[in-house]
């Protein structure tokens, strides 16, 4: 699949596009959906905190481990053959967790969606490099991760409401079914393009180029951003901020859920301007230092914990949400310092610390507020207070503002691939 004279991306790759962007949605969707639903799963399997974040986090270790294969499967088989095996996996998985009777199994389940939407992302991000022009790669990943973010969006209020009329089995059911019908789409959209079919590649020349990443010193600044600002982002927003806001600031469901609505709305928003923003200005680091410093102070507040009103703390949400999208960056960034041939492979390498943080920091948290625990329960559901949240955020706080010292070392590359710049002085 090829631009069209001028640059521009024929129809059937925008079509391409739009199927894997949603896909990518349900992958968000996933991610964030134990938030909305952490008391259904602790009264559900009986869980602890401690308990609690391995089953959320279980999706972040697979999704972690497959992320550099990912990269290198997409870079060899091509974005086809790998979305649809992803789309079998996790509908397989969806209804092994919507159908659990006990911890183990609903721990299977998340571990089998973990590996099959681990795929999808950086797939779409070849697709992007493939087709478009590479100008446009930082608004493109944004556009897609805003649409990706409608998941996130509906693991908030629409989830909380589903959930109670519905019962939250019977929506996994139905999004596992949602998952086989994208993955097969996806693969008959690409039917006949050799370049989303993958090419192949001698086992050496794979494993010279993962090699040549991973000793490119100016790859590893993007991922270590991406590990604190992304995985103290999603260990929050995908677990621990709906427990935060009704046991600390006593807020009902609803309103919780409506909060994390809005931080998943400024996160999407956020990606798409932010996205725009570089590619306009041609600036990549400082655009990311800015918003992961708006970001970090955000999380001064959630450590102070005073009474706040709902109108106050629902604009935070949505600030967190937005200033936290400038991480996206780091993905242009790593692409940007190495060939365009591996745009998978360091994509891959710097997309994993964001996953990696969140695997880690999910259940630590947990173990954290369970060591400081009173013992006090509602309902038959544990119940923590504010200074319980502040021993398990003091992690959490730790790795964003590690976060935001990496994103001062990274290369600035002004848009421009600084390896094919280099090539080409070098020929000059």
């Amino acid at each position: 699949m090829k631009l069209s004279a001028g640059g521009t991306p024929t129809r059937q790759a925008t079509i391409i596009f739009a199927v894997v962007m949603a896909a990518y949605t349900l992958s968000f969707f996933q991610r964030f959906a134990p938030a909305s639903i952490a008391q259904d799963l602790s009264l559900a399997f009986d869980t602890t905190a401690a308990s609690l974040g391995v089953l959320a986090a279980t999706y972040f270790y697979v999704y972690t481990l497959m992320q550099v294969p990912t990269g290198v499967l997409v870079d060899t088989l091509g974005p086809r053959r790998i979305i649809l095996l992803g789309g079998i996996v996790s509908c397989i998985g969806s209804l092994w967790f919507g159908l659990a009777d006990t911890l183990t199994q609903a721990l299977i389940g998340r571990t089998l969606v973990g590996l099959g939407v681990s795929v999808t992302f950086i797939a779409m991000l070849k697709i992007i490099a493939l087709s478009f022009d590479e100008r446009r790669f930082a608004s493109l990943a944004g556009a897609g991760v805003f649409v990706g973010n409608i998941g996130a969006v509906l693991a908030g209020v629409p989830l909380a409401y589903a959930a109670t009329e519905l019962g939250w089995r019977n929506v996994f059911v139905a999004v596992a079914v949602a998952s086989l019908v994208l993955g097969t789409l996806s693969w008959g959209m690409m039917r006949g393009s050799a370049a989303m079919g993958g090419v192949k590649v001698d086992r050496t020349v794979v494993m010279g180029g993962l090699l040549s990443v991973i000793r490119n010193r100016l790859t590893w600044a993007p991922a270590l951003a991406n590990l604190g600002l992304a995985g103290s982002y999603f260990t929050f927003a995908g677990l621990w901020a709906m427990p935060y806001l009704t046991q600390v600031h006593g807020y009902s469901r609803s309103l919780a859920a409506t909060h994390l609505s809005l931080m998943y709305a400024g996160f999407a928003i956020g990606c798409l301007v932010l996205g725009f923003l570089s590619d306009k200005l041609h600036r990549r680091k400082s655009i990311l230092i800015a918003a992961s410093t708006v970001y970090v102070a955000i999380w001064t507040v959630w450590m102070w914990g005073g009474a706040m009103s709902a109108t106050l703390t629902m604009a935070l949400f949505f600030l967190m949400g937005f200033s936290t999208a400038g991480f996206t960056l780091t993905w242009a960034c790593a692409k940007e310092v190495n060939p365009p041939q591996l745009a998978g492979m360091s994509t891959s390498i710097a997309n994993v610390g964001g996953f990696f943080g969140a695997a880690i920091m999910q259940p630590v948290v947990g173990l954290l507020m369970d060591q400081v625990w009173s013992g006090a329960t509602m309902n038959g559901v544990r119940v923590y207070t504010l200074g319980d949240f502040r021993f398990g955020f003091s992690l959490v706080v730790v790795m964003a503002v590690l976060g935001l010292i990496a994103a001062f070392f990274i290369r600035e590359t002004a848009c421009r691939n600084l390896w094919v710049d280099a090539q080409l002085n070098a020929g000059a």
